[in-house]
């Protein structure tokens, strides 16, 4: 039987059949979403670092901040403050970066916000070579997705994925 499979050619015949009405029936005929309106959030200098770095690059439409204690606003990139509630508007993702676990409060306020208006969340814990950190102790409650230990690398393989 092994025999047979592999005497049969792949050729023109199997290529002919991708273009059958019947094979054309489980194609999508829409074009792909819009890309995500992903709000990337850093809450320590280091995932600021890594933030800041990501930001440089294009992406559809994605917005860049940081976040300190108590986490209401929100500081962009470029130095402007956005209230919580404004950057989260018509936005669909929001990540979540972390390398120490500092502001807590900032974390909570921004992953209630998020479950409120349901906003998928991704965290990513960005202690490499460590499992347990203090970082995916207060980004586990509030993140669906969570990447641990992250590397700097992966924020942008994420926002890639995800079409931001």
């Amino acid at each position: 039987m092994t025999d047979q499979l592999l005497s049969v050619p792949a050729g023109v015949s199997a290529c002919s059949e991708a273009t059958t009405a019947k094979e054309a029936a489980f194609r999508i005929d829409y074009p792909l979403a819009a890309a995500r309106n992903t709000r990337v959030v850093a809450l320590d200098a280091e995932a600021a670092r890594v933030v800041r770095e990501a930001s440089g690059l294009e992406w559809g439409q994605a917005r860049f901040y940081s976040a300190t204690d108590p986490g209401h606003t929100l500081t962009s990139m470029t130095g402007a403050d956005v209230p919580l509630a404004e950057a989260l508007e018509e936005s669909n993702t929001v990540v979540l970066v972390s390398t120490s676990g500092e502001n807590a409060d900032a974390v909570e306020a921004i992953g209630a916000a998020c479950r409120v208006r349901g906003i998928m969340t991704a965290g990513l814990a960005m202690t490499p070579g460590a499992l347990a950190s203090e970082a995916l102790v207060r980004l586990r409650p509030h993140a669906r997705i969570l990447l641990v230990p992250a590397e700097p690398d992966d924020l942008v393989e994420l926002l890639r994925a995800t079409r931001a």
